[in-house]
Parts: C-alpha cells; structure tokens; sequence
C-alpha cells in the first residue's frame, strides 16, 4: 500500500496514519508518499513515490546502512525548522513558550566526541556505528559526521580492538578530541593484567592517544587530554560530557551571554565541567553546581589556575 507522510516523530521516523493507528517509517519526509511492507506498525521496504522538495542526496556513502545519522536525506533549512517544533512541542506539553534565536549549524566533520561499537572478527575488527534499528556494526570509514583527529584514531583503536575484545562481545569505544591527543574510554573488554596493560600502553604511545581508560579504570596516560574552556584550561574526568562541535558550543555560549546581559552573579546548574560558568566568569561571579565530583574537581581547578577570572564557587549535590 501507499502510505502519505504526514510528519516526522521526535526521533526523525516519518509518521503516517494507517487503519489501526500511526505508522512510522525511516528515511522519508512530510508530504511523501511511499509504499512497503507493514510489520505490527513500522513499513519497511520502503519506496518513495513521491519525493518531497526538501530531499536532498546524502553527503555520506554510508547513509543507507549506517545508524549514526537520521536525516542525511533532508536539506539543513528542513532540519532546523524541524529541530526547532521538536523544542516547542516538549515546552508546549509542560504549559511553555519561549523566544528562540537562530538555527546554528556545525559544519561537517566536526564532531570531536562520540561513541563508537566494535567486535572482533574472524578476519580482524569491526569498527563503526550499529545500522539502523540493527546490532550490525557499520564501518564508517568515510565519516562525514566525525572530526578528522577520529577518523585518525580509527587504526589505533582496531589495534586495542583486536587485543582485548572478542567474537561474542560488543565493545563501547568513547572516544574525545583533547589538546593532547584522542581521550578513549572504552567499556566491555577483557580483563586487564600486566602483559595486557603493557600491550595496551604500547598502542596509546604508537598512536599518540592522550589517556586511555579501561572499563573503569586508567590505563595509560600519555599527555593531558585537556579542553579550552573560556581562558581556562580543563582536564574533565573520562566520559565526562563535552559538547559536540565546538562550533556548537559557542554558538550556545552565545546565546547565553546574550540572554544574561549584564548579570554580576551567575548560577549555572548542571554546570558539567565549566562549558558556561568558566567563560561566564570572564564578566561575573559564578556558582557552578553538578552532581559530579569529579567534573566539580575539573572545573574548579581550571577555575583556580586561569587569569582574568572573577570568584568561581563549586557545589556537588
């Protein structure tokens, strides 16, 4: 059957009516028309009929079968103006409103941060992004998403890989852009013990990865994987949460220094590891709050050793 897109969910599926209730449908935009085949509610197979006007060949080659990207298939007017009703529509259910300023858009291969899966093979390593709605692991070797430095690391990264992962177990691999070198956090690995520490140490020298960290627990430490906050300088604890895109971030550093105006005391809440209160302190005095001691302890001593800062505080609750 033909179904009519009439909208995208907040997870960027198409939705479409059907005869018992929503359908929902990927890679297909409003004011389509595609047909498939129904499952329960979801259409698969799917064929557009009619195209919309805001659809647009993806950038990547790997868009048909990778996960990491919803809308590649979408031009960035449509995302924004998409995006943008996502916000609404949750402020709208709790009863608000809010001005919104304009759209900012990363550019490409920007993002410094992400969380990669990856399984040893018969024949080597598989390293990538699961495919859409699937624990098929798709190598991206061509990213347009990622930033050059983790493309880069993608080698250093097989080579921890093939060392401690294994055929049955799916590896979580986070890995962060730092001044030092990429941050690799990696979860669900073999046990370590001395010869594998040092195989492992041997991979994060020969790949100038800054730290790396083994389920739970610090493995190598090559160079400070520290980030530029404001004036100061941050070494955040591993996994602690980084904007995507520093583009990004200061697009929305932006939008907060505009909001606040000329404010002499500032409380940032969930203030992470300083992405607001430490440029913010630049202009005011700043009380950073997070549930995190050690992004606390991050912050804080950024705080202390940057110039040109007004008073900081920090609270853990």
């Amino acid at each position: 059957m033909t179904y009519r897109i009439d909208r995208l969910g907040h997870l960027g599926d198409g939705v479409a009516q059907g005869p018992d209730g929503p359908i929902f449908a990927t890679g297909v935009l409003p004011g389509e028309e595609a047909d498939g085949v129904l499952t329960g509610d979801r259409l698969t197979d799917i064929r557009i009929v009619t195209p919309s006007t805001d659809r647009v060949k993806p950038p990547c080659r790997h868009a048909r079968a990778c996960g990491g990207c919803q809308l590649q298939h979408a031009a960035d007017p449509f995302v924004a103006h998409w995006k943008q009703e996502v916000v609404q529509t949750a402020l709208a259910g709790q009863g608000l409103t809010a001005p919104f300023r304009p759209m900012a858009i990363s550019p490409a291969s920007a993002r410094r941060r992400a969380t990669l899966s990856a399984r040893r093979t018969k024949g080597g390593v598989l390293l990538g992004f699961h495919a859409k709605g699937s624990d098929t692991i798709t190598e991206i070797p061509d990213c347009k998403l990622l930033h050059p430095a983790l493309i880069a690391a993608f080698p250093g990264l097989s080579a921890m890989v093939a060392l401690g992962g294994s055929r049955t177990v799916e590896l979580s691999l986070m890995v962060t852009v730092t001044r030092g070198g990429v941050d690799v956090v990696v979860t669900g690995g073999k046990p370590l013990d001395a010869g594998f520490r040092l195989d492992l140490s041997r991979i994060v020298e020969a790949h100038g990865f800054s730290r790396l960290t083994w389920d739970g627990e610090t493995v190598a430490l090559r160079d400070r994987p520290a980030q530029s906050i404001g004036r100061a300088t941050v070494v955040p604890p591993a996994g602690a949460f980084l904007h995507a895109t520093t583009e990004g971030e200061a697009a929305l550093l932006s939008g907060v220094r505009e909001a606040l105006g000329p404010q002499r005391r500032v409380v940032d809440l969930f203030a992470g590891v300083g992405t607001f209160a430490l440029p913010l302190a630049e202009r005011a005095e700043v009380h950073a709050v997070e549930g995190d001691a050690a992004m606390m302890a991050a912050l804080e001593k950024g705080a202390r050793n940057a110039e040109g800062l007004k008073r900081v505080t920090v609270e853990t609750r």
